[in-house]
C-alpha cells in the first residue's frame, strides 16, 4: 500500500533565522549558488510550505535570469544589475534563501538616487525554452540605436529631448558631465543651417526631417 503523501500547509510568511530575515509571498530573495564562484540565484517567492509542523520549509520561486544566463548571452545594452523575469517555476528550501533584494522596474531603477546593492531592476519577460523576450521591442536612442543602458553616461538634447552618447557624438564623458546644454547636432542652428542649405541645394522643398530613433 502507498504511502499517504505528507500534509503541507502554506504559511503567510516565514523567518529565515540564519540572516534573520521575514520573508513572504511576492518577496525578492538571493539564494544560494550551485557553485560558490558563481554570484547568487535571485528568485521571485510565488508560495511558502511548511509540513504539519511548520517544518521543513520549502519556498516556490520563480527564477530570473541574469544576461549571461540567457540565449545570445549579455549585450552592450545590458545593465550590471539587469534581470529577465523567466517561466522557470521550481521549489526550493528555505535554507538557501541568502538575502532579501529588491526588483525594480526600470523606470524606478532610473530614478534611484543610488544603487545598492541588494537593487535589480527587470525590463524583459524571458522564455527560458525559446529565448524569446516580452517585449520584443524597445526604445531605442542615439546615433547607434541602441536600448538605454543606466550604467552608461548618455547626454539628452534640450529639444528634441533624444539622448546621446558622448562618444557617438565626438564628445568626452569629462566634458559631458560638464555640460549645463545640449543641442544635438540635429537640432543646433548649426545642424538647422546644413539642413536648410542641403533642401535648397537639392530642391525639397517643406521636408519634415525626422531625427529621433526612438522606434518601438
Amino acid at each position: 500500500m502507498a504511502k499517504p503523501k505528507a500534509l503541507r500547509q502554506t504559511l503567510d510568511s516565514y523567518t529565515v533565522k540564519r540572516i534573520n530575515k521575514t520573508i513572504k509571498a511576492g518577496d525578492c530573495v538571493l539564494m544560494r549558488p550551485s557553485e560558490p564562484s558563481k554570484p547568487s540565484y535571485v528568485a521571485k517567492i510565488e508560495k511558502i510550505e511548511a509540513d504539519s509542523r511548520g517544518a521543513n520549509v520549502k519556498v516556490h520561486v520563480r527564477w530570473y535570469y541574469r544576461p549571461e544566463e540567457s540565449i545570445g548571452g549579455r549585450r552592450q545594452f545590458h545593465g550590471s544589475k539587469e534581470l529577465f523575469l523567466s517561466d522557470h517555476y521550481d521549489v526550493q528550501s528555505a535554507d538557501t534563501i541568502e538575502g532579501k533584494c529588491t526588483v525594480h522596474t526600470f523606470k524606478n531603477y532610473t530614478k534611484l538616487d543610488a544603487v545598492g546593492n541588494e537593487d535589480y531592476f527587470s525590463r524583459f519577460d524571458y522564455n527560458s525554452a525559446t529565448g524569446a523576450f516580452t517585449p520584443d521591442r524597445v526604445a531605442v536612442y542615439c546615433k547607434c540605436e541602441m536600448p538605454y543602458n543606466p550604467d552608461d553616461l548618455m547626454v539628452q538634447c534640450e529639444r528634441c529631448s533624444d539622448w546621446f552618447h558622448p562618444a557617438c557624438i565626438e564628445m568626452s564623458a569629462e566634458k559631458a558631465k560638464k555640460l549645463d546644454h545640449f543641442f544635438c547636432e540635429s537640432c543646433s542652428p548649426e545642424g538647422q543651417k546644413k539642413l536648410q542649405n542641403s533642401q535648397s541645394t537639392s530642391k525639397i522643398a517643406e521636408t519634415k526631417v525626422d531625427s529621433k530613433r526612438r522606434r518601438r
